[in-house]
């Protein structure tokens, strides 16, 4: 049996709280008074720390300590009956912990660093006097969002129930739907200050072994203060941080997590947000919602469908106007170029000027909607679009065909399943209208041509951002522009390279 080292001298007044990694090599004092000591220089000013002292009937003191609001009340109210009506004469911390406690989860700690990590993630530790050793209670609990519908992926047909803040309950929701061994969630703990609990989750025996290796290592290097939503992640663990397009998929949906992790992709679920990650995410998971593998294939390839044409209306609408109207209305039919250009007459502005003018306003009304309390951010938003859009028609400041345009490039925007990927392409408009205002059409090519190579050049945890359409994979193209029938798609991407490509008959 391994000693216990030597305990560390701890001057008062050299407790720093803010660096629980110092605590690593500091074993747990045998003396009561000695960690009370401790714990109370760790925490002092800080009111939600409890340390009850009490008394084992005809035994030594104890003292447990926990963070109030944390834990389960009840719960270490029947932990500390217990241990007051403790009889016997050995009072050992294993005896305690395996025939006195009254809890699921109970495990000895030597060090103050695996105790304060414990400790404020919502867990309760017990000191007992002459014990050179606590023990760890599993006790957690607290105020805890329920599972309730996604407010971001919201569907017609399937399941209704989304992640919360709470990773225990998302990382059940997602093993109640993979009732499989092979469902394995690696446990990492990042940030020095937050010590933000992580969980990696694969399916081994599917997963492209050198996937979720490279996944490992990311997550092991991130080295930060804190993390408080999986947004700090993304950003860590994305390949080209300067792109403008997300490398990393965000859901709120178990299904959704079940369903990429079949597929042979990795999910990364952080403690405090309901919204997980997942890797590879490429350029046709933009067009693809959870909802088109419940629906039947050819309703789902139509919606496909219309949302690839939407992202090209929303991308290069505002773009094509501008280059039509600015260099080039001869390709615009007599009857409708006359009454364009009679709506532009008392326009003071150039098309590209009015074209700024009313996406910024629309993006503002937009970004007013979604930061206003729900009961009047859907009012703001319509209702300051129509008003704004017919007092700057009125006034003579933008064209009614102009306000045509901009309704359309917003209605297209909203179609798109992924909200990161439709951030990308109102970004991107900006440059291509500002291109179309220089150049004409030829200027919408120059930057659709360096989207595409950027896209052509861009990876996502090294699989091809356009795979498998680029490189082309004919058979991994049943479920990219079309959903082919599901007694059809008999195998997993390809392009993952996973370990067991058959999805049916996996033993053929």
């Amino acid at each position: 049996m391994p000693t216990k080292p030597k305990a560390r001298s701890m001057p008062e007044g050299q407790l720093d709280h803010h660096a629980i990694d110092q605590f690593k090599d500091v074993p747990i004092r045998s003396s009561i008074e000695e960690n009370n000591k401790i714990m109370e220089e760790l925490f002092k000013d800080s009111s939600d720390i409890v340390l009850r002292e009490f008394d084992i009937e005809n035994g030594p003191k104890a003292m447990l300590c926990y963070v109030d609001g944390l834990v389960t009340t009840s719960a270490v109210d029947a932990a500390l009956q217990a241990l007051m009506i403790f009889k016997g004469d050995a009072f050992t911390i294993d005896r305690i912990t395996e025939q006195t406690l009254p809890v699921t989860q109970a495990s000895k700690i030597q060090f103050y660093k695996e105790l304060l990590t414990n400790l404020l993630s919502g867990d309760s530790v017990l000191f007992v006097d002459g014990q050179d050793n606590a023990v760890c209670l599993g006790l957690r609990g607290g105020i805890r969002r329920s599972v309730a519908e996604p407010e971001t992926e919201t569907v017609v047909r399937g399941p209704r129930e989304g992640f919360n803040e709470h990773l225990r309950t998302n990382t059940s929701l997602v093993r109640s739907k993979i009732k499989s061994p092979r469902l394995k969630m690696k446990s990492f703990v990042i940030g020095t200050e937050t010590h933000t609990n992580i969980i990696l989750a694969y399916m081994a025996g599917i997963v492209n072994p050198k996937l979720v290796e490279e996944a490992e290592k990311r997550l092991s290097r991130i080295k930060i203060d804190g993390v408080l939503e999986s947004g700090y992640i993304e950003e860590f663990i994305q390949d080209q941080g300067y792109s403008p397009f997300p490398q990393v998929q965000t859901t709120e949906r178990p299904d959704t997590v079940a369903a990429a992790l079949l597929e042979g992709r990795i999910a990364i679920m952080v403690d405090g947000t309901p919204f997980a990650l997942i890797a590879p995410f490429g350029f046709w998971q933009w067009l693809q919602a959870s909802e088109d593998y419940y629906e039947r294939f050819m309703v789902s390839t139509l919606l496909r469908w219309l949302r690839m044409a939407s992202l090209f209306v929303a991308l290069l609408s505002p773009a094509l106007y501008i280059a039509v109207s600015t260099f080039h209305p001869e390709m615009i039919p007599t009857n409708l170029l006359l009454s364009i250009a009679a709506s532009r007459e008392a326009i003071p502005f150039p098309a590209v000027v009015e074209a700024l003018i009313m996406e910024i306003a629309f993006e503002a009304l937009r970004e007013a909607g979604v930061r206003l309390p729900r009961t009047v951010g859907q009012a703001v938003s319509i209702l300051g679009a129509l008003v704004v859009g017919q007092a700057a028609v009125q006034a003579g400041i933008v064209s009614a065909a102009m306000v045509i345009v901009v309704s359309m490039t917003g209605i297209a925007s909203f179609t798109l399943p992924r909200y990161n990927a439709a951030i990308s392409i109102r970004m991107l408009r900006f440059p291509l209208m500002l291109l179309a205002s220089v150049f004409g059409l030829l200027g919408i090519m120059i930057g659709v041509m360096v989207i595409v190579g950027h896209l052509a050049k861009l990876t996502t945890f090294g699989v091809p951002y356009l795979a498998p359409v680029t490189p082309v994979d004919v058979s991994d193209l049943k479920d990219v522009l079309v959903r082919a029938p599901w007694w059809k798609m008999k195998k997993r991407p390809k392009y993952l390279g996973t370990d067991n490509v058959r999805r049916q008959d996996p033993q053929q």
